[in-house]
């Protein structure tokens, strides 16, 4: 029995089912994995979107790191050109899409409330506009290709390692949205699971791994920082 949806072969766990078995390993979990490979990806078109609208919403970008988002931006980017590349399915990195596209709206949301930009500024704008479509178009030297993804960790590792820093300096996590951490984080630990059963390159998988301990670690201090409610005074008679 086939059934397949969207990469998802539901016919062996139908007949399974059909015959009161509970279905085999080897058929539950790659449905399994595509199933939240999926949810993922549906999960990434919001998951910038309470960091987006804490800023809008207080018009400050207080505690924010301009140089973790600006990394963020180059990191998805080369990821992002690195899986279509290598022809992964969609539902192995479609989340990374749907975070370039939040970042770069992120990105242009610090600067507007940040302090004017100066020209270099302006230079890393158009530099990256200059050279995106390159790299997502695949249009570069394979090696260059293999060298740019392996360099992508280092770029994600030290995204976070500014605004983790900004975050233990200023001993508080300032407009740092927890929702976008936690999803960031979740993600990550599922990603690594359906990367494996995907049989991803080791390098994607090391990626995921990388995003669990640093996000992780924002998540923490924004727990760790938290600042308690104000108690409220009882009215005296």
């Amino acid at each position: 029995m086939e059934l397949e949806i969207l990469g998802m072969n539901f016919g062996c766990v139908l007949a399974a089912l059909a015959d009161a078995k509970i279905p085999e390993k080897g058929c539950l979990l790659p449905l399994a994995s595509k199933l939240l490979g999926y949810c993922i990806v549906a999960a990434s078109t919001t998951v910038k979107l309470p960091q987006i609208l804490k800023i809008l919403k207080h018009g400050s970008v207080r505690g924010l790191s301009v140089a973790s988002s600006e990394l963020e931006v180059v990191g998805y980017t080369i990821a992002l050109a690195y899986c279509i590349h290598k022809g992964l399915p969609f539902s192995a990195y479609g989340e990374l899409a749907f975070l370039l596209i939040q970042a770069i709206i992120l990105v242009g949301i610090i600067y507007y409330y940040s302090p004017p930009m100066g020209t270099k500024t302006w230079m890393k704008a158009l530099l990256y506009c200059g050279l995106a479509p390159t790299v997502l178009g695949g249009k570069i030297d394979p090696a260059l290709f293999e060298v740019l993804y392996a360099s992508q960790h280092a770029i994600f590792f030290f995204a976070r390692l500014p605004q983790i820093w900004k975050n233990f300096t200023n001993k508080g996590t300032g407009e740092l949205s927890f929702l976008t951490c936690f999803m960031n984080f979740a993600g990550s630990i599922v990603r690594v699971f359906t990367s494996i059963q995907e049989k991803t390159p080791l390098s994607v998988i090391l990626g995921s791994a990388i995003g669990i301990v640093m996000n992780g670690t924002l998540l923490g201090q924004i727990v760790m920082y938290q600042k308690p409610a104000p108690k409220k005074e009882k009215k005296r008679d």
